[in-house]
């Protein structure tokens, strides 16, 4: 038997849809309707007419096997037989996050296929997969942010129970999962919540339209149906942590703010399943309140993106200082961004044109609780051609190394360990031809401002910008992603061994630097982390001076001065 239960609290009638027909349900005055059907049961075909509505799927579908039009399909997550008794979890800050995109990972595109490629992982030193949405979203190629059935795994990547496959996989290989997901916004194809509820809200707007309703009429049971959907995770998937996606878009104006209830719900099973659960948000508003205790005010997050990092390194090695670069590159900034992690906190934004973020307090605060990285899919794929960094490979080195080394917990984007030359594009699959026209001239007119015409940007809906993206895995095994591979493997194990490297205090780390840029050193105890930022060879000072070199990508030589290094070359010395 099964019980099937849906909240639509302004409904006349509300009826079941099985396949071979439909079952009154019965209501009750807080909203939702229910309907025991003793021949239900796992993989049971449904759907939902609202007073006499066509068929629609579950707003809490677990398994959308037909698409996100189709109907839903019961799924009971018990029946999977876990291995992971052993797994005590993992406490995401200071790990070593590796982002994902299952449909670009692997040319298979799946989560069986990923999993092929985890002792690969576990060799290069990574501690957390952290994977790019899974939730239902139209057709079967895209980024993953506009889906619509949101406790639903998009079936071309496997379904649910492929899911569970992965993350025991997963644990079996020592590595932690973490999920992202998104509260923000629901995608423009396939959503039918409107038609359930008052899941949205004009009090509000959002890039992407009204607000996910947080804080209006009817907004318990919204974000009962998110607090849910996030414990779903980490109970029936045996997820580690959830990166929320943007969540300065969760517009909430409650007494108790969604991400508060979230963190404390989420600590309240923590201690019931008796392991570490993590939340990681991104958040564009640069203030450590989002990562502070509830209990003084703040967000309880356990970590979140610090893009300011990103933009001062990017900006430090490829030159690039348009659009939100425009107030980076220079590597007081980049010091900045690596002792106090945002560069904007409580200073003007040129890019925004107003004040912007609040300063983090080190005797508050770690670096654990941010993370960085030199890429990850938004810096890529929001490029016009969604390509990667234009660097030499000692450049490539230097942004890993200064990562690597970092106070901070760093993050990998899939494929930069070997500087993979494959681009991360922007691609969608909608079927409506209007909605993909839309798509498709909405990309070119975003760019046309910079100077790129309409035929110069890749169409998303052209299968080839998806399969141009999709990693080439023969590339490792060749120079110069051997060697750059080889590097990134050294130093995460360098990194694992070091108490330096793990100590997670800001103070713990230090920076001089040439003012041209031409080199910089990086202090964390008894180590130092040297770059030649020039193209020519020349001597980097180095206070000490250095006793012995521990690590080099390429040629390094000890100098009376300090380091010799030839041009975009990098060390580890010891002083």
């Amino acid at each position: 038997m099964h019980t099937f239960r849906v909240w639509v609290p302004e409904a006349t009638n509300v009826d079941l849809v099985l396949r071979d027909g439909v079952l009154p349900m019965r209501g009750s005055t807080d909203g939702w309707w229910e309907r025991h059907v003793v021949e239900a049961h796992h993989g049971t075909d449904y759907a939902y007419s609202v007073d006499g509505s066509d068929p629609m799927p579950d707003p809490r579908s677990p398994w959308q096997p037909d698409g996100v039009h189709g109907f839903s399909r019961v799924f009971e997550p018990d029946r999977f037989e876990w291995s992971d008794d052993n797994w005590t979890g993992r406490d995401v800050g200071g790990s070593v996050f590796y982002e994902l995109h299952l449909g670009t990972f692997t040319a298979g595109g799946t989560l069986d296929a990923a999993a092929e490629h985890l002792d690969y992982l576990a060799v290069l030193g990574v501690e957390v997969v952290s994977l790019l949405p899974v939730a239902a979203f139209p057709g079967v190629q895209g980024w993953g942010y506009d889906g619509v059935d949101l406790y639903a795994v998009h079936e071309p990547y496997g379904g649910p129970e492929a899911l569970q496959r992965f993350v025991d996989r997963c644990h079996e290989a020592g590595l932690a999962v973490c999920l992202d997901v998104v509260y923000n916004h629901l995608g423009p194809s396939g959503n039918y919540l409107a038609s359930f509820g008052p899941y949205f809200t004009n009090r509000h707007s959002t890039p992407w339209g009204p607000a996910v309703n947080l804080d209006d009429i009817g907004s318990a049971e919204v974000r009962r149906w998110i607090c849910d959907n996030a414990l779903r995770w980490f109970r029936d998937f045996h997820v580690d942590a959830l990166r929320l996606d943007a969540v300065h878009a969760l517009v909430d104006d409650s007494p108790t703010h969604l991400l508060q209830q979230l963190s404390e719900e989420t600590a309240e099973l923590s201690r019931e399943l008796g392991r570490p659960l993590g939340l990681v948000a991104e958040s564009d508003l640069n203030d450590p309140r989002t990562v502070e205790p509830v209990s003084t005010g703040g967000m309880g997050m356990t970590a979140q993106w610090s893009d300011d990092f990103h933009h001062a390194l990017h900006s430090l090695l490829t030159g690039e200082r348009f659009g939100y670069y425009v107030d980076f590159g220079d590597p007081a900034v980049f010091a900045k961004t690596l002792t106090r992690v945002f560069m904007h906190d409580g200073t003007y934004s040129t890019f925004r044109g107003k004040i912007w973020g609040r300063p983090v307090d080190p005797r508050k605060e770690h670096g654990g609780q941010f993370l960085v990285y030199t890429s990850n899919h938004d810096q890529i794929g929001n490029r016009a051609l969604g390509d990667r960094p234009a660097l030499t490979p000692g450049q490539l080195a230097i942004g890993a190394a200064l990562v690597l080394t970092s106070p901070y917990t760093p993050m990998l984007f899939m494929g930069e360990e070997w500087g993979a030359s494959t681009p991360w594009r922007f691609f969608t699959d909608f079927g409506e031809p209007e909605l993909a026209d839309a798509v498709r001239t909405g990309r070119r007119r975003e760019f046309a401002d910079f100077g790129w015409s309409a035929d110069e940007i890749p169409d998303p809906q052209d299968p080839q910008t998806w399969r141009s993206s999709v990693l080439d895995w023969s590339e490792p095994d060749e120079s110069p992603h051997h060697e750059l591979l080889t590097w990134y493997r050294h130093l995460i194990t360098f990194r694992a061994r070091m108490p330096e490297l793990r100590d997670d205090r800001l103070e713990s780390v230090g920076i001089s630097f040439d003012p041209a840029g031409s080199w910089l050193v990086v202090t964390r105890g008894s180590l130092r982390v040297v770059a030649n930022l020039a193209a020519e060879d020349g001597i980097v000072p180095v206070d000490g001076p250095p006793e012995y070199l521990v690590m080099a990508f390429g040629r390094a030589e000890l100098a009376d001065a300090g380091l010799w290094l030839p041009g975009h070359g990098v060390a580890i010395v010891s002083v």
